[in-house]
């Protein structure tokens, strides 16, 4: 049976108060945007917020980082300053998964992405992300990889070593997944 993707009238009180504490202690993320009319989209988009709950359940730190004026859609971007534990220790993408023969690991980043509503970020939006603050400077992220990457059976992962270093682009590894909604 496919999971119900909305939450209770409660469950979406909690999460849109999460989201505004979260947005009111960022102003450096969102310079320009209202709280009010981003809270009025989300109200109004019950699987978006489902989303945006599901990241936070896997120790995600959604928060909005622009509008896209081209759609009039507000941009989020999940801001954990790591990869988040619950989605730690994934292959690229099922064929990854499906190859590995021992230590196989308990998921993959593209379909955990989709189970979550998300997509992982390009390397574009993961250095978009980089310039707001320092991440991954302890962990690393699949980014989003071209069907002609995958063919040659690569998946890049993004990691930055040291604060204030720019995202080094590391061909594929298992590890863990970054995502957007």
């Amino acid at each position: 049976m496919p999971q119900k993707k909305s939450l209770t009238p409660q469950q979406a009180k909690q999460i849109l108060a999460t989201l505004k504490s979260r947005f009111e202690k960022n102003l450096h993320r969102h310079k320009g945007l209202k709280w009010p009319a981003i809270e009025a989209k989300l109200e109004a988009a019950p699987e978006k917020l489902w989303t945006l709950n599901e990241l936070e359940k896997t120790g995600g730190e959604p928060d909005v980082v622009a509008l896209d004026k081209s759609t009039g859609e507000y941009v989020l971007f999940d801001c954990s300053a790591e990869s988040p534990k619950g989605r730690r220790s994934f292959c690229y993408d099922r064929a990854a998964w499906q190859s590995r023969k021992e230590a196989k690991p308990k998921n993959n980043a593209i379909d955990a992405a989709a189970a979550l509503g998300a997509d992982i970020l390009t390397e574009a939006q993961y250095r978009d992300l980089q310039q707001l603050e320092p991440i991954d400077t302890k962990t690393s992220s699949w980014i989003a990889t071209p069907a002609r990457i995958r063919q040659l059976g690569g998946a890049p992962r993004a990691v930055t070593h040291l604060p204030g270093d720019k995202a080094r682009i590391d061909g594929a590894c298992p590890h863990d997944a970054r995502q957007r909604r």
